[in-house]
């Protein structure tokens, strides 16, 4: 249970992605993880930051970088291990002891199988908030919608890249933020 209650860790996480089957051998590896922290009391969006991820199981394929922007040259530049980008959310997060948040479940299972993979202590406790669920059930809606849909409703402009963790991550808070008010 998240013992730390004044801000919810809201992410998104980009991986390696190809248009069809993945390539035999090649496993999808978080590439980046967008993050920002939504204030319970004030509703304010800070520390929203995109964490580049070397990927360790696969490579960064022209189709994902298309949907990303995200190059292999940014990876090789700017990109930590996967390890690495788990130590930055526990200390700089606190993401063991607070509730986090993401835009449906993907996110979450896509962080154990990848921690289960690589023997890599998964960095958040139980508290995981579906956004995509509770928004839908908030909505009173016959059926889950896509973060952009879900913003067009809100009439709340997407901002920044679409497919990008570091701005999807604060536009999903905008969406939790509209939920708890």
């Amino acid at each position: 249970m998240a013992k730390i209650l004044d801000k919810i860790i809201v992410l998104d996480l980009e991986a390696t992605c190809w248009e069809g089957n993945n390539p035999e051998g090649m496993d999808s590896d978080i590439i980046e993880i967008g993050i920002c922290l939504l204030d319970i009391k004030t509703g304010e969006i800070t520390d929203n930051r995109g964490i580049l991820v070397k990927p360790e199981r696969s490579t960064v394929s022209e189709f994902c970088t298309e949907l990303t922007t995200i190059t292999p040259e940014m990876i090789a530049q700017d990109g930590i291990s996967f390890k690495e980008a788990c130590s930055v959310l526990k200390k700089q997060y606190l993401s063991s002891g607070r509730a986090w948040a993401s835009f449906g479940a993907y996110d979450l299972k896509q962080f154990q199988r990848q921690c289960t993979a690589l023997g890599v202590g998964f960095p958040f406790g139980p508290s995981h908030i579906n956004v995509k669920t509770l928004f839908a059930l908030k909505n009173k809606l016959d059926h889950e919608e896509g973060m952009s849909r879900a913003l067009e409703i809100l009439d709340i402009p997407l901002e920044g890249t679409h497919h990008r963790g570091v701005d999807d991550a604060k536009n999903i808070a905008k969406i939790l933020k509209n939920i708890l008010n």
